[in-house]
């Protein structure tokens, strides 16, 4: 073996004390006892699959002042992520092939973890050759950040149709551009009051009607009248500051996000959905934005808020104090999201790329910003408590020791090592 990684480790739904072998970055063997050219002892912490966040925003082309790959990957890495999928709203938009591989060259030069690139849906896209390439496609029917905003799914009737045939999934932020109104904003409750819940619901139904024959995944659900909707086929994702934050909470134009924070009401009815297994997977739609850029009025700022590195550590303080259970956590962060986007990591099995991490729920830490990697400097989750992983292995490679990053740069395009295998 390459490397023997001994722990309490998640298998299958328990813990095991055990050995994960792991040769040419993937795992070979699970057995009591093994030995390896590397042996690392982690006596009784507990060992988990490290996590695949399905959905970032790392800025890079055209907005590294916010974000790149090298920053957003080592946030990623501190937080227990050894997979990101990028979306497609940078500059320029990654709507062509030449996009697509310029951002790849980006992200293979500069990213600590392995990485997935979406690709947008836009009239006229060349969708054949783009999903050689890419993780996904991305629609948006709402205005957000990008202007890529696609309000009549009939102008892509022709490219809806093309993506079905190919079997890739096709992410949607779904809110209702029609039912979006666009009056001055002075702070969130003006901004839900813009986006109401039935800008959500009425997108969903739209895409029930429009797109039958693809493989829907329904992008940060934010509403309770959305939870009916999903399922059948469609699958979901919700957001850590859907089910901590609502529009009460004391943050401005840093807690300006779309879909919008909405009542306690629909953040509540999200975290029993999760629990009872509603909804599928957590990302963190990691949207970063300077501090100056948030600080102008609201009306103007941007919306979006950082959160790749904080998404595990807040949902395994959860765990600590017993409102998850580890499997809930395992399932949404690690399973699940590569099980939609036919990634071989997420699990402690044979077969499985070594993607590890390291926990020990009796260790938590209050979240400061001046402990974070993101280059915007600042968090949402400011003074909550987060449980961070003491080591993360990426493909059998040791890339963060306590909080030191060790492992070299090695990045790589989950697309690309599919077609090796």
């Amino acid at each position: 073996m390459d490397v023997v990684i001994e722990g309490n480790c998640y298998l299958s739904g328990r813990f095991e004390r055990c050995c994960v072998g792991i040769t040419e970055g993937r795992i070979a063997r699970i057995a009591k006892i093994l030995e390896g050219d590397k042996v690392y002892r982690f006596d009784n912490k507990m060992i988990l699959p490290a996590a695949t966040d399905a959905h970032v925003h790392f800025r890079e082309p055209g907005m590294t002042n916010k974000e790149d790959f090298g920053s957003g990957s080592l946030a990623a890495l501190h937080g227990g992520v050894t997979c990101v999928f990028d979306m497609p709203n940078t500059r320029p938009q990654t709507t062509t092939v030449e996009a697509l591989r310029e951002k790849h060259d980006f992200a293979s030069s500069k990213s600590l973890v392995d990485f997935g690139l979406f690709a947008g849906v836009v009239k006229g896209a060349d969708i054949s050759a783009l999903a050689e390439r890419s993780i996904g496609f991305k629609l948006y029917m709402g205005g957000t950040t990008g202007d890529m905003l696609v309000p009549a799914l009939d102008s892509v009737k022709l490219e809806l149709a093309a993506i079905a045939a190919t079997g890739k999934v096709l992410a949607v932020h779904a809110e209702d551009e029609k039912l979006r109104r666009k009056e001055p904003e002075s702070d969130l409750n003006d901004h839900l009051r813009n986006r109401v819940n039935e800008c959500e619901t009425s997108a969903i139904r739209k895409l029930r009607e429009s797109a039958k024959e693809n493989r829907v995944h329904i992008c940060h659900v934010s509403a309770k009248d959305s939870l009916g909707l999903i399922g059948n086929g469609f699958t979901s994702e919700v957001t850590p500051h859907h089910l901590l934050l609502d529009k009460d909470a004391k943050l401005g134009a840093m807690g300006k996000v779309n879909p919008p924070l909405r009542k306690r009401e629909d953040r509540q009815a999200l975290f029993m959905a999760l629990k009872q297994g509603t909804l599928d997977i957590i990302a963190s739609d990691h949207a970063p934005h300077t501090v100056e850029e948030k600080q102008e009025d609201f009306e103007y700022a941007p919306s979006g808020m950082p959160g790749v590195e904080t998404m595990v550590p807040l949902m395994l303080d959860l765990v600590r104090k017993k409102h998850l259970s580890i499997d809930d956590v395992v399932r949404r962060v690690c399973e699940r999201p590569a099980d939609i986007y036919g990634v071989r990591k997420g699990n402690i099995s044979v077969g499985y790329q070594g993607d590890l991490m390291v926990v020990d729920l009796d260790s938590t830490r209050t979240i400061k910003v001046d402990m974070l990697h993101s280059r915007c400097g600042w968090t949402a989750f400011e003074g909550m408590n987060g449980v961070f992983p003491s080591a993360v292995f990426l493909r059998g490679q040791l890339m963060l020791d306590g909080e030191d990053q060790v492992g070299e740069r090695n990045g790589r395009d989950v697309v690309e090592q599919a077609t090796e295998h």
